[in-house]
């Protein structure tokens, strides 16, 4: 089994996930706002890995809670009230509750990667913008 089928097996029954050797095999330009892969993909919680291309603006999820840890680049982020920015950079975790609005208005640094549980699992089409003009679930992520 060459590493690219073991991999696909650890989609389906869970296992070790290198983040880093992931991360770095974003490509450097999206069409989408966001490229992501699922590492697991169950009813119950999924967990993402996602490369920012571009600031994300305000927008909010119905069907899930979003866990983000940053793996790496800077920027900043709200959740709930815009004169509430903060930044974030790797370490970090941010919490946005189920129909938080939140964005994503600053990129500080590339890339900018996040390891994303989100439970119940999240649909690639569960993402509302507060603007119908900012954007549309097909412009906003695409998975790799």
């Amino acid at each position: 089994m060459n590493d690219e089928e073991h991999l696909m097996t650890l989609n389906r029954t869970g296992g070790r996930f290198d983040l880093n050797k992931i991360a770095a095999a974003f490509p450097e330009t999206a069409d989408t706002m966001l490229l992501d892969t699922y590492l697991t993909d169950k009813p119950e919680a999924s967990i993402r890995v996602f490369r920012i291309y571009r600031e994300v603006p305000p927008h909010y999820h119905t069907q899930c809670d979003e866990v983000l840890h940053v793996l790496s680049g800077t920027g900043t982020f709200w959740i709930g009230d815009p004169k509430e920015e903060a930044p974030f950079a790797p370490g970090h975790l941010l919490v946005f509750p189920r129909r938080a609005v939140h964005a994503v208005p600053r990129i500080l640094s590339h890339p900018v990667v996040f390891l994303a549980i989100d439970t119940p699992r999240r649909a690639p089409d569960d993402v509302v913008f507060v603007d119908p003009a900012d954007g549309t679930p097909s412009g906003f992520i695409a998975g790799i």
